[in-house]
């Protein structure tokens, strides 16, 4: 369906269970129709992608109020501070990383994940509207370091070489800040020789949200692993706050986009 008025993005976190609704929802077209992930706690009958960390995260929406009613949720992170992953038990990236680094550093950190817009909203300005919603809540709650899980679609690390060869290489975290990704089944990977990847294509097979996280000065954990319940191959991005704060400045002065 194509919406003639104007987009009126609005972002705010989730305060009720029908806000959590419309966030699972628009994960489960992204995440599971789209990608063909799934999981455990996946609520097919519903359309609803959930998992067992939702429950103790915030849950940062973008609406636009242009759009029907019950339809206005267009972008969604997943956010998860120190003490929500105490709750859960672990941040989600634990299944996949070894974060020792990060949680023995003493700076506060946010894990952000279930990232996603709306298929019509991507590559123009919504994305820059969700960064600013996160802009804002990283300055209210202090965060010095944020990480999250990011993902290529598909597991054949082959078929990916050239673009997580590149990232090795070129964007690799500091060590003070190189989490480490734990084994997985097929998550082998030994990055080829630097001067032996088309860098233009690999740039382009790169997903757009990780690119975005590069143009803020962002690094990539040591190694991947290979989600198989995702259908993704994941690195573990590391962004240090100033840079959001410095993003938001741009939002507000310059209308900066991220697309």
């Amino acid at each position: 369906m194509t919406y003639t008025k104007p987009s009126a993005f609005v972002s705010h976190i989730a305060r009720n269970e029908a806000d959590l609704n419309a966030a699972y929802r628009l994960r489960y077209k992204v995440f599971v129709e789209e990608l063909a992930g799934d999981g455990p706690l996946v609520d097919h009958k519903r359309r609803l992608e959930k998992d067992r960390f939702d429950e103790h995260a915030d849950h940062l929406i973008l609406r636009d109020e242009a759009r029907a009613p019950d339809d206005q949720v267009i972008g969604v992170y997943r956010l998860m501070t120190r003490d929500a992953a105490d709750k859960a038990g672990a941040f989600y990236c634990e299944d996949e990383f070894d974060l020792s680094v990060l949680k023995q550093s003493g700076r506060t950190l946010l894990e952000l994940g279930r990232s996603c817009l709306h298929p019509d909203y991507r590559g123009g300005t919504a994305m820059m509207h969700l960064w600013a919603g996160l802009a804002e809540y990283v300055a209210e709650h202090q965060i010095d370091v944020l990480f999250g899980v990011a993902s290529f679609h598909g597991t054949d690390l082959l078929a990916l070489r050239d673009p997580l060869s590149l990232l090795h290489h070129k964007h690799l975290a500091p060590s003070h800040l190189r989490v480490v990704a734990l084994p997985s089944a097929g998550s082998s990977f030994s990055p080829s020789p630097a001067d032996q990847i088309d860098r233009v294509a690999a740039m382009r097979a790169t997903p757009a949200l990780i690119k975005a996280y590069l143009r803020l000065g962002g690094s990539i954990g040591e190694g991947v692993f290979v989600d198989e319940a995702f259908n993704t191959t994941d690195v573990c991005m590391i962004v240090e706050a100033a840079s959001v704060s410095s993003l938001q400045r741009s939002i507000y002065t310059k209308g900066a986009t991220l697309g």
